[in-house]
């Protein structure tokens, strides 16, 4: 199976999640604040290292229509960027609801998506990878 990073790319901070080595499940990892790219880049290679990870699966935001915004845009070029930087192949996974859902479930643990705003792009990037995992299991029966 393939190990991957999830990323939940937004404005100053980026969430990520990993799977476990059957690529059955993804879980949230760890959420970056986006002080400076080269601080991102230096743990995402740490990540990648200690997980020996093989692609990055990034969700972008496209609008409710289907088209690509100015965030989803910005996403792609951030997330090219890790990809070239990282030696790393990256897919897209269409994630318009994926904060949306991790909110509902930070509300099903009682807990306030204001103030847990770290851990919803964790559960975000978590079910960005999800996502990907079962779109690729299904692909390949």
């Amino acid at each position: 199976m393939v190990s991957a990073l999830g990323l939940d790319i937004g404005r100053k901070r980026i969430g990520v999640a990993g799977c476990d080595r059957t690529g059955l499940v993804a879980s949230g990892l760890t959420t970056l604040e986006c002080r400076s790219l080269e601080e991102v880049i230096a743990r995402l290679r740490q990540l990648v290292q200690e997980r020996s990870v093989e692609i990055l699966v990034v969700g972008v935001p496209y609008s409710m229509d289907g088209k690509l915004g100015f965030q989803a845009k910005q996403v792609q070029k951030v997330a090219h960027r890790l990809a070239r930087t990282l030696h790393l192949p990256v897919e897209f996974v269409d994630e318009r609801l994926s904060s949306f859902q991790a909110e509902q479930l930070i509300l099903a643990e009682r807990r306030s998506p204001s103030r847990h705003k770290a851990l919803i792009d964790r559960k975000a990037a978590a079910i960005i990878l999800q996502q990907w995992l079962d779109h690729r299991r299904m692909a390949a029966k």
